[in-house]
């Protein structure tokens, strides 16, 4: 899987992010695409808390498929404690298309508490 990250966390890439504010004019940070360079059997999101506090955010995870169409595995609100750790899945991979990217987004205009919690995402592709 190539990974946006050299980063190394739970013996893959990893990407460290911090929410930022809904924004009027221009875009959020709060989409990680992770692209997807072979086929796997199956996928796995990985989460950890940098922050020093509790956080409660959004969280929605998406297959994006190579012909345009996606699949949400996950649409929910995620809580953490600083360093705490969490394992989403594995998802498995859908018959007859072919995964393109893994898309993770943390942050949501409905959840404006969210804002400044920091977190580590990386994702996993098994066979």
């Amino acid at each position: 899987m190539s990974l946006p990250a050299a980063h190394r966390w739970w013996g893959e890439p990893w990407v460290e992010k911090r929410i930022s504010p809904d924004r009027l004019v221009g875009r959020t940070n709060w989409n990680t695409d992770f692209a997807v360079d072979r086929s796997f059997s199956s996928y796995r999101v990985n989460f950890q808390s940098v922050s020093t506090g509790r956080g409660t955010f959004p969280l929605a995870v998406f297959l994006r498929f190579t012909d345009g169409s996606n699949l949400q595995l996950v649409n929910d609100n995620l809580s953490l404690d600083p360093r705490q750790q969490r394992r989403l899945g594995p998802f498995p991979a859908v018959p007859g298309k072919r995964t393109s990217k893994v898309n993770v987004r943390v942050g949501s205009s409905a959840m404006p508490g969210a804002t400044g919690f920091s977190y580590r995402v990386s994702v996993e592709g098994c066979n």
